[in-house]
């Protein structure tokens, strides 16, 4: 019977969803489910193989793109976008023209550059503006 079949397919998908987490192979499983159903009432492997493709592929195309937006909003900030807006203290002067400087945000230590072009000395406290590559760009309170 092409149910055994059917379900061994997915466990199989819904195995694969749960390792790789790519929400890809979950509407598959759909599609797989959805077969599994129709085989307990007919058996017929072309009408199921249809049907798994029928359901699959529609679920694909238009639902994990607003999954996917969903669970990967571009709202979330990225750990290293998270200290724009903190303020910092400068722990070793931050001088553009010489390449150095270094700031603690929260107990991070993170190279800086000014955003203006000043010179900001140890000690002076700061306000994160962006990241650019490595370097935190911030500007004197």
């Amino acid at each position: 019977m092409n149910s055994i079949f059917w379900l061994i397919v997915l466990t199989i998908l819904i195995l694969i969803e749960i390792m790789t987490l790519g929400i890809t192979t979950i509407w598959f499983a759909g599609g797989a489910l959805v077969a599994f159903i129709v085989s307990l009432f007919f058996d017929n492997l072309f009408l199921e193989i249809i049907i798994f493709l029928v359901i699959s592929f529609p679920l694909l195309y238009f639902t994990r793109p607003i999954i996917l937006r969903y669970f990967h909003s571009g709202n979330r900030r990225s750990k290293y976008e998270g200290v724009i807006g903190k303020e910092a203290t400068v722990l070793a002067m931050i001088d553009n023209s010489n390449t150095v400087g270094q700031v603690d945000v929260e107990g991070q230590e993170w190279s800086a550059r000014s955003l203006e072009g000043d010179i900001i000395e140890q000690g002076c406290k700061v306000t994160v503006k962006g990241i650019s590559g490595a370097k935190l760009t911030v500007v004197k309170i």
